[in-house]
This record gives C-alpha cells, sequence and structure tokens, in this order.
C-alpha cells in the first residue's frame, strides 16, 4: 500500500516540485471557495487515490529526465529528445484524466521555471520561443492517446494511438507555432521540424508501446 510520502520523487528537485504542484492542483492552489469544493470532491474519488498520484509523480519526473537525453539539431529549433519516449509511456499505462494532469503538470513546472524541458531548461521563454506549440500538442495529443488506448494492453493498438493520434497533434500545432513565430511557410517549417523527425518519432513510439505493456502487465499483478 503506497502512502502520501510515496508522491516524492526526489529527482534533481523535479519530484519535490511535482508533489508540491499535484498538492496545489487538487488541495487549492488553483481553485477558491465552491470551485475548490468541487474539485475536492471530486478528487475523492478513485481516479486520484495515493497510488494514481504516486504514479502521476513518477511519470512527471520521467518526463523531466527525457529532457535531459537530449543533442540539438543543425537543421532545426527544435532538439531530439528522450521526451516523447517518456509522454509516450505516460499515455500509455495512466489512465486519461491522470495522463492529462500529469502531462500539465510538467508543463506548468517548466512554465515556472523548473528546468524540466530539453536540455534542462525551463521558463515561458520556451513557450514563447519557436517550438513552444509543441507543448499543446504534447498535452492534446497523449491525452487524446491514453484515452483511445484501450483496456487490452495491445502492442499494436498502443503502437497505433500514438503514431495516429499523438503524432498528428504534436506535428501539427508545433508546425503551426513555428510558421506564425518564424514567419516561415508550412513546407520550412515542416522540414525543420518533422520530416528529419519522424524515424526517430516511430523508434520511440515502438519502444514506449513495448515498454507500456509490460509495466501495465507487471502493475497488474
Amino acid at each position: 500500500m503506497l502512502t502520501e510520502s510515496a508522491f516524492v520523487v526526489d529527482v534533481g528537485g523535479v519530484g519535490g516540485y511535482t508533489n508540491l504542484l499535484l498538492k496545489m492542483f487538487f488541495q487549492g492552489g488553483f481553485f477558491m471557495s465552491d470551485e475548490r469544493e468541487t474539485v475536492l470532491n471530486k478528487v475523492q474519488e478513485p481516479v486520484f487515490t495515493a497510488q494514481a498520484m504516486a504514479k502521476m509523480a513518477m511519470c512527471v519526473a520521467l518526463i523531466s529526465i527525457g529532457g535531459y537525453i537530449a543533442f540539438p539539431t543543425p537543421f532545426s529549433p527544435v532538439m531530439v529528445t528522450a521526451t516523447t519516449f517518456a509522454l509516450g509511456i505516460t499515455a500509455l499505462i495512466l489512465p486519461p484524466k491522470q495522463a492529462f494532469v500529469a502531462v500539465l503538470v510538467w508543463i506548468l513546472l517548466g512554465t515556472v521555471g523548473a528546468p524540466v524541458f530539453s536540455g534542462g531548461q525551463g521558463g515561458i521563454g520556451k513557450l514563447l520561443g519557436p517550438s513552444g506549440g509543441f507543448f499543446l500538442g504534447f498535452l492534446l495529443g497523449y491525452g487524446l492517446s491514453s484515452y483511445f488506448k484501450g483496456k487490452a494492453y495491445s502492442f499494436k493498438r498502443y503502437l497505433l494511438v500514438l503514431v495516429g493520434i499523438a503524432f498528428p497533434f504534436t506535428y501539427i500545432f508545433g508546425i503551426l507555432y513555428m510558421m506564425l513565430a518564424l514567419h516561415i511557410s508550412a513546407w520550412q517549417a515542416m522540414t525543420m521540424a518533422m520530416f528529419a523527425f519522424i524515424p526517430g518519432d516511430i523508434i520511440k513510439a515502438v519502444g514506449a508501446a513495448f515498454v507500456a505493456v509490460r509495466i501495465n502487465k507487471a502493475l497488474e499483478h
């Protein structure tokens, strides 16, 4: 049985930030009066148990660590990272609401300055930069992937939702924002932020689906 102490995942300080932000999110940090009471009533449902929040905190830490496994490319402001691998695992091992909140918490942590984005970066400037659109794509794409992943622990289904849902949302929002930020054409943006990344993203999706199946089976027992 997991206790509240299991919430704390100390990975370079990320776990402490995550634990604090999750508590604020559900215990009054972002809601006032009646809104707070309504949300707290919903939190009593099993979807946000101590065990669930511990898993969410660990997923936020995993996504953050993925950002440190990164290297720049000479042709794009977008770095190659293990973030999407971690996002894929998060979407596939957490229920939809938990996956959405975990990704949102990760984005909020980075926005307030925690070094959880690619290359250990943080701050709102990252969201406002040329690659800022990818964060919205991550939130929607991987949240929806979690929703449509199904009940069975299927490698093919997991891979399908990542490639068919997470990828399009990520690329569409990322490319549109980059076009606006850099004043470039759609083709230029796709050349900079999509074409060269597709093979690696597919490999990471295969890895995430493979790992998620085994994690889910292990957690079931």
